[in-house]
């Protein structure tokens, strides 16, 4: 009786540290993707047309790639040439 008891807490915990987890994950979702349209919408203030679709793009290439190089050296090239 005492196993079943255990096993039962164990999996009442566990579902709860899930929603937590899930809870984050999504928190932390919506502050990120936030953050980004904030800084999309700087870039397309700070930079022209073209050059603003430029870092938009590699902003996103960053992201799915998952090298925040790409994005530094883009910006940094684009900051010299203004």
């Amino acid at each position: 009786m005492q196993r079943k008891t255990k096993s039962l807490l164990e999996e009442l915990n566990a579902l709860g540290e899930q929603k937590d987890v899930s809870y984050f994950i999504e928190s932390k979702a919506n502050n990120i993707i936030t953050s980004a349209i904030n800084l999309l919408e700087l870039i397309e203030k700070r930079y022209n047309g073209e050059k603003a679709e430029v870092l938009e793009r590699k902003l996103l290439n960053a992201i799915k790639t998952r090298d925040t190089g790409k994005f530094s050296k883009s910006f940094r090239k684009s900051d010299e040439n203004n």
